[in-house]
């Protein structure tokens, strides 16, 4: 059996969803937005915000960038200029950053709480709305994209490993 590396965790199996389309999209969502927070959980300072690659991309980043998103998609803010949602404030520790991303997810289910027709549009007030199925299946993809940055920053920084 191959000994475990420094940091590893164990994996965590795809979500066991319910029947429908919707159980199954929100819980895949909700496993990426599980596994995307831990990475950035317990990283150290000062590499949480360091970047990891060329284009300045960091832990830190990632997560504040993912609460704008959320933000957008599902509680309706409008975010003028996206490349800054990157960029965490010099005063932003890991439990804010953290704390803020789980206060946007539980605020954008409470939203999909009350959307039971994926084909019907999110409630954006003045703005066109995508339906909550598109919603769904958008933030699946950058939640997932930006998991898969995540996965490889944390490693990065102290090995750690697994969802």
């Amino acid at each position: 059996m191959p000994t475990a590396r420094r940091g590893r965790r164990r994996d965590t199996p795809p979500p066991r969803t319910g029947g429908t389309e919707a159980e199954t999209l929100r819980g895949f969502l909700d496993y990426l937005r599980t596994s995307v927070a831990a990475k950035v959980e317990g990283a150290p300072e000062p590499q949480v915000r360091t970047a990891g690659v060329p284009s300045g991309t960091n832990l830190l980043g990632l997560l504040g960038h993912l609460t704008f998103v959320e933000r957008s998609m599902f509680l309706g803010e409008e975010v003028t200029d996206w490349q800054a949602t990157f960029q965490a404030a010099a005063s932003d520790g890991v439990d804010e950053v953290v704390a803020r991303y789980r206060d946007a997810v539980e605020r954008a289910n409470e939203i999909l709480d009350r959307c039971a027709d994926l084909d019907a549009p999110l409630p954006r007030p003045g703005r066109p709305s995508p339906s909550v199925r598109w919603a769904l299946a958008h933030m699946i993809e950058e939640t997932g994209r930006h998991a898969g940055h995540a996965d490889i920053l944390r490693e990065q920084i102290d090995g750690a490993t697994g969802r």
